[in-house]
């Protein structure tokens, strides 16, 4: 029989989707399946892994039954997966604690520290922040554990039966290959030197990479054949710019989910905080991957839906839709409304976890659906703030290639675009991560000639969004007031934040 269907996995914050996908990258079948994140404190988010793997084997399976595709017909898999979500666990896979996923921002005071030590301005999401945490609170677990991993690593394991890492999100934990692997002196001055000796990396593939095939247990688990083949993916952010028809310099690629991250390949470094994810090559050999992101974006969202829509939930009627019909006819600017989209802190570009969320201007005459637009406004104003980075550092941001979520609202993707001024180009395949996860696929079996050759070929555009002149000179001035926010009150914010920080309260 003809292997000539490929399969890519996008590991999110909420669910665990598989995208399958015929040669030219048309969409075949999909399939989702939710796992829960636990909030135990403020500012911490966990998973368990071994939901991750029962969600894969629940989302596989269906997808397969309701396609029809025998499983002799799977050409391969690859993944796509959250980072940094830190995994300790044993050599056998089995972890010694659940994983602190990507949003989970505990490690403030030990980033501050770090930054204090080193010199290196770094995220609380991050890894090197997180295991200090793990080392200073659970020393018991962060010694007991074999292997310091992540979401993506685990999952490779699991699908092959063989420990190792990629470039492409082990550039967070300080890697660069062009200067020999992790930063040695960075682990040394926090006494984690230790760290690096579990990282699994006597393994290292690029993006588009042959591991090898199929664990035969996996396989069964799984119900596909032992002939699969298993091709690296990466960051769920990373393979979504393959998706999205992003290939070379001169686009940036905006992937919209839990989180925004605005992302372009350069010839030269645009960003380095302290050099510990400023590796090269960890997407397309060649060039960097610059980015910039935010913590929170279809979270809030999801976060309003479930707290202030439950009668909409219960009237049976699409819960954003509505919402949607309302906020679209209200006057931009939500009449006065002004959100911070900080709900988990501020990645970029102020890389500061001590901050959280916040509507200004409410009065008794504004309602939900002016909160709702005020949300989707004031995320739209958190990814300008992103794409002004890239601007003072020379790039011109004219378009943007978008996935995920945003892309199921008109409203939300003319906001997006009246407030930035770009024209927004929509991809016909809303799953960018998992058709960038099948370009890996096919590249690594031999399809199409390189990771390049392959996105020109398996990505299609399905609709342009163009900026409304005198919608974005209206949000040009709210933006100029958002923008003043952080600064002014940055100190009173994360003084107060520090009151309930560990869940102790004032």
């Amino acid at each position: 029989m003809v292997r000539d269907v490929l399969i890519g996995i996008d590991g999110g914050t909420g669910s665990i989707r598989v995208g399958l996908y015929d040669l030219n990258g048309h969409p075949l079948g999909f399939a989702s399946t939710d796992y829960e994140t636990k909030h135990l404190h403020t500012g911490w988010a966990e998973q368990t892994p071994e939901d991750w793997w029962n969600a894969l084997k629940t989302s596989m399976r269906k997808a397969l039954v309701e396609t029809g595709i025998s499983k002799e017909r799977i050409l391969g898999i690859s993944t796509a997966t959250t980072s940094c979500s830190v995994v300790l666990c044993m050599s056998d896979g089995a972890p010694v604690r659940d994983c602190l996923i990507w949003m989970d921002v505990r490690a403030s005071q030990e980033v501050a520290d770090i930054e204090r030590l080193t010199g290196s301005k770094l995220s609380a999401e991050w890894m090197p922040g997180k295991l200090l945490w793990l080392k200073r609170h659970e020393r018991e677990n962060y010694d007991k554990a074999d292997i310091f991993c992540e979401y993506q690593d685990w999952l490779t394991y699991r699908l092959t039966g063989l420990w190792s890492i990629n470039i492409n999100n082990s550039c967070n934990w300080g890697y660069n290959g062009r200067e020999g692997g992790f930063a040695r002196t960075l682990y040394e001055k926090l006494g984690m030197e230790e760290a690096i000796a579990k990282f699994p990396s006597e393994r290292v593939f690029k993006v588009g990479d042959a591991i090898g095939t199929i664990a035969r247990e996996a396989a069964d688990e799984l119900g596909l054949g032992y002939h699969t083949l298993i091709a690296q993916g990466g960051i769920d952010s990373s393979i979504g710019v393959l998706g999205m028809g992003v290939y070379e310099p001169g686009r940036i690629a905006l992937i919209t989910g839990s989180s925004n991250l605005a992302m372009a390949l350069t010839k030269d470094l645009m960003f380095d905080e302290g050099g510990i994810n400023s590796g090269p090559d960890n997407l397309i050999e060649g060039y960097y991957t610059a980015y910039r992101g935010q913590v929170s974006s279809g979270s809030i969202l999801t976060w309003f839906k479930r707290e202030f829509c439950k009668d909409l939930e219960q009237s049976g009627v699409s819960v954003f839709e509505a919402l949607n019909m309302e906020a679209e006819g209200l006057p931009i600017g939500s009449e006065g409304l002004v959100v911070l989209d900080y709900w988990q802190g501020n990645r970029h570009p102020y890389l500061d976890s001590g901050v959280r969320g916040m509507f200004y201007g409410l009065s008794l005459h504004h309602t939900r659906a002016h909160m709702y637009r005020a949300l989707m406004e004031g995320i739209a104003y958190g990814t300008e703030n992103l794409l002004a980075q890239f601007r003072e550092n020379g790039f011109e941001v004219g378009e943007i290639n978008i996935a995920g979520g945003t892309t199921n609202s008109d409203l939300y993707l003319q906001i997006h675009a009246d407030v930035s001024n770009v024209v927004v180009n929509v991809p016909s395949e809303p799953q960018a991560p998992c058709l960038g996860a099948a370009i890996c696929v096919a590249t690594a079996a031999g399809v199409y000639l390189d990771l390049s050759d392959a996105v020109q070929s398996m990505v299609r555009f399905d609709k342009v969004i163009k900026p409304i002149p005198e919608n974005h000179a209206a949000y040009k001035r709210i933006f100029g007031q958002y923008r003043k926010l952080y600064p002014e009150l940055k100190d009173w914010m994360r003084e107060t934040t520090g009151l309930y920080l560990n869940g102790q309260g004032a």
